[in-house]
């Protein structure tokens, strides 16, 4: 074998600088403010992955749709279901004869009729309740009976507005409320009757903790419920029919809603006669399914 060479002897490796201190740590300040709240999710599958906190705000929530359903559901025992509103008078003189023609009616009575005027008093019924004014509430009542055209007009108005009002007081036991205001009875005795229908509706809004926006969609949604479900009996339209249309509507509803929450006192007018001829020519007409 031959000779080995030796290996060189290993370099001592150079010493390490000192570690620096770390800084203290702040003391966390009890004035800090907290973050903002997360967004809840618009979707309910995704409320079991949110943190428990934001799972009970979603629910907080829960109460007050329901509310809203039962208020501005078609099954509530208010006749609004034996109401045309003059539907009856235009399909019977071909006015209105198919989908199309009842669309654009229901668009411009939106835009520019009777129910604008109807859903700005229920908001104006609303903030007097929010804001205790028996006077201002009695006020619009008045104004809005003397808003309406022809008797039958008058007559769903206080029907369904007393119907409902009654309704409201016999479920005040089943349904209280833990807000500060006067009793509901006291506020449909300062009413007296006959009590309009926009201003129970807006009551019965207050009561059942309904924030305004949503009332008013509500209360807009219940007539254009009403309406359809009229025109697919008396045209004859088919049940899918009748929901493409509520869905058509949908943009239009939330618009209209959008616009009667800045109307100034001032601006509560509408362009009616349409509805009024009908309304009158109806009161008259020799075959009726419907009591407008």
């Amino acid at each position: 074998m031959g000779n080995s060479k030796s290996l060189p002897p290993l370099l001592p490796l150079p010493p390490l600088p000192p570690l620096l201190p770390l800084p203290p740590l702040l003391p966390l300040s009890p004035l800090l403010p907290l973050p903002p709240l997360l967004p809840l999710p618009p979707l309910l599958p995704l409320l079991p992955l949110l943190p428990v906190s934001l799972n009970i705000l979603y629910i907080a929530h829960f109460p007050m749709i329901l509310n809203l359903l039962q208020l501005s559901s078609p099954a509530l025992p208010l006749g609004a279901y034996s109401y045309s509103e003059g539907l009856e008078t235009l399909v019977e003189n071909e006015i209105i004869t198919d989908h199309s023609s009842l669309l654009q009616w229901l668009i411009q009575d939106l835009n520019y009729g009777a129910i604008r005027l109807e859903s700005a008093l229920m908001v104006r019924a609303y903030r007097c309740v929010i804001n205790q004014d028996y006077n201002q509430l009695i006020y619009w009542n008045q104004w809005s009976t003397a808003a309406k055209e022809t008797s039958e007009l008058r007559q769903q108005s206080w029907q369904m507005g007393n119907t409902l009002i009654q309704l409201l007081v016999n479920l005040e036991g089943v349904k209280p409320t833990d807000l500060e205001l006067f009793p509901l009875k006291d506020w449909t005795e300062k009413v007296g009757k006959p009590c309009n229908y926009a201003i129970a509706f807006g009551l019965g809004a207050v009561y059942w903790h309904l924030d305004l926006k949503n009332a008013l969609l509500g209360y807009l949604y219940s007539w254009a419920t009403n309406l359809i479900n009229a025109g697919v009996k008396l045209i004859p339209l088919g049940q899918t029919m009748g929901q493409t249309l509520l869905l058509q509507l949908h943009p239009e509803i939330e618009s209209t809603a959008t616009a009667i929450l800045q109307l100034d006192d001032g601006d509560l007018v509408s362009c009616n006669w349409g509805l009024a001829l009908a309304s009158m020519a109806h009161e008259t007409q020799y075959s009726r399914l419907f009591r407008s």
